[in-house]
C-alpha cells in the first residue's frame, strides 16, 4: 500500500505571546517571555505565583452565555484556536465530504478548573447533599475538546483525544498524520489545549519542587539548558494544525504551509516523572521519527526541544540530541520556545509545532532567553547551538519537535518544507 503524503494546510493558536498565529510568532521571534504574575487565583500563598496566561481573552465575547457555562476553560481557548485554523485552511464545508474530516485533539489533564470548582463546591455545601453541575462531568473529561470541534463543524471523522502528559498534542498529530497517510480521512483538524493555572494545579506541581520559584522575576524564570535553573513554568492555551491530505489539497487549491514527513513514539519505562538521565527514550523517539519519515539526521536543521528547565530533563534531552545526530549535532540550531510560553503541558507540543512551521516558512530559528553569561551547566555541551536569546537566520528545510511526559511517553514529529 502506498502511504499518502499528508501537508498543513491550517493553523490557529491562543497563547500567553499571544491570540492568534501571527501574534504568537511575532513574540517568539522577538524573544518575549509570556510570563508574569497569576491573575486567575489568589496565589500569594503558593511557592509559585507566577505563570504565563492567556492575556486579554474574553469569552463573553466569543461565546453565548449558555455556551460559555458549557466550557471549560481549556474547550474555550481550543475552540478559538480552532476557529482560527479552519478560516485560515479555506475549507468550504458545503463542498466536503464531512464523513471524510476528523477531529483528534489533546489534553494532558483536560477540565481542572471545573473539577475543582464542582468538588469544592460540594464540600463547601456538604451538609445539603451531592450538588453537582448536570454538566460538571462533559465539562471536565478531556476528550470534550475534540466533540466540540467536531459538533460545531460538524466533522464525522475520526474522532478522539490522546492523553501522555506532555506529549499528548504531539501524540494527536502524529495520529492524525498516520491517519491520513492510511487513507481512513482526507482532512483532520489537530492539536492541543491546557488551562491548569488553578490551586490544584500550581499547588501539585509545587509540591513534586517541579516548578521554579523565581518570585522575584518572572519574566526570566524559564531558563532551559542554564545551570540556575529551578523548574519549568507553568504556561496555558490552545494551537490547532489542519493536516490534510496532498492531493485533496491541492483539488482544492490550498495553501500548503508544511510537510508532515514523519513521526516517532516510545517510552523511558524508567520513572512516572524523571525522563532518563542517559536519554534513552529521547533518543530512541528522535530515531524512530526519522526512520519513519525516511530520512538522515543531516537533513534536519532545527530542533524545537522538550526543554522544559528542569534540572534532569535538560541534561537528557542536550545528552540525546549529541547521540542520535554526532558530530552533526553542532550544525544544528536548536532552541526551547518553552522559556517564553512556559510548559502548556498537553498543548505544548501543537504549539512547539506550529513554531516549527512558522520557522520554515521565514526561515528563522526562534531563540532560548534567560540564558546568562557564565551561567553554564557544566553537565551541558554548550559546542550545541541553543540560540541563546536572539533568533537566528538559517536556512531550515526540515525541523524536528520533541515532546516528554510524565509516565515515560516520549511523542516526536518531523516537518519540511513542501516540495512537489
Amino acid at each position: 500500500m502506498e502511504l499518502k503524503r499528508v501537508v498543513v494546510t491550517g493553523l490557529g493558536a491562543i497563547t500567553p505571546l499571544g491570540n492568534d498565529v501571527q501574534t504568537t510568532w511575532e513574540n517568539a521571534v522577538a524573544g518575549k517571555s509570556g510570563a508574569g504574575p497569576i491573575t486567575h487565583f489568589d496565589a500569594s500563598l503558593f511557592k509559585t505565583r507566577f505563570a504565563c496566561e492567556v492575556k486579554d481573552f474574553d469569552p463573553s465575547s466569543l461565546f453565548d452565555r449558555k455556551e460559555a457555562r458549557r466550557y471549560d476553560r481549556y474547550s474555550q481557548l481550543a475552540i478559538q484556536a480552532a476557529k482560527e485554523a479552519m478560516a485560515h485552511s479555506g475549507l468550504d464545508l458545503e463542498e466536503e465530504d464531512k464523513d471524510r474530516i476528523g477531529v483528534i485533539f489533546a489534553a494532558g489533564i483536560g477540565g481542572i478548573k471545573t473539577f475543582e470548582e464542582e468538588v469544592g463546591g460540594y464540600y463547601q455545601a456538604i451538609d445539603k447533599g451531592p450538588r453537582f453541575n448536570p454538566f460538571f462531568i462533559p465539562k471536565m473529561i478531556a476528550d470534550i475538546a475534540a466533540g466540540h470541534i467536531s459538533m460545531i463543524y460538524g466533522l464525522r471523522g475520526p474522532n478522539y483525544a490522546t492523553v501522555s502528559a506532555c506529549a499528548s498534542s504531539t501524540n494527536a498529530i502524529v495520529d492524525a498524520f498516520n491517519l491520513i497517510r492510511l487513507g481512513k480521512a482526507n482532512v483532520i483538524v489537530t492539536g492541543g489545549a491546557e488551562a491548569t493555572i488553578t490551586p490544584a494545579a500550581v499547588g501539585g506541581f509545587n509540591a513534586m519542587m517541579a516548578m521554579s520559584v523565581r518570585n522575584d522575576s518572572p519574566e526570566t524564570a524559564s531558563r532551559p539548558f542554564s545551570a540556575s535553573r529551578d523548574g519549568f513554568v507553568i504556561g496555558e492555551g490552545a494551537s490547532v494544525l489542519i493536516l490534510e491530505e496532498l492531493e485533496h489539497a491541492k483539488a482544492r487549491g490550498a495553501t500548503i504551509y508544511a510537510e508532515v514527513a514523519g513521526g516517532g513514539l516510545s517510552a523511558d519505562a524508567y520513572h512516572i516523572t524523571a525522563s532518563h538521565p542517559e536519554g534513552l527514550g529521547a533518543k530512541l523517539v528522535m530515531r524512530n521519527a526519522l526512520e519513519d519519515a525516511g530520512m538522515q539526521p543531516e537533513e534536519i536543521d532545527y530542533i524545537n526541544v522538550h526543554g522544559t528547565s528542569t534540572p534532569v530533563g535538560d541534561i537528557s534531552e542536550a545528552k540525546a540530541i549529541i547521540d542520535v545526530f554526532g558530530d552533526y549535532s553542532y550544525k544544528l540550531n536548536i532552541s526551547s520556545t518553552k522559556s517564553m510560553t512556559g510548559h502548556l503541558l498537553g498543548g505544548a507540543g501543537a504549539l512547539e509545532a506550529l513554531l516549527c512551521i512558522m520557522a520554515l516558512r521565514d526561515q528563522v530559528v526562534p531563540p532560548t532567553i534567560n540564558h546568562e553569561e557564565g551561567d553554564d551547566d557544566p553537565e551541558i555541551d554548550y559546542r550545541l547551538n541553543f540560540t541563546f536569546n536572539k533568533a537566528q537566520k538559517r536556512e531550515i528545510r526540515a525541523a524536528l519537535s520533541n515532546t516528554f511526559g510524565f509516565g515515560g511517553h516520549n511523542a516526536s514529529v518531523i516537518l519540511k518544507q513542501y516540495n512537489q
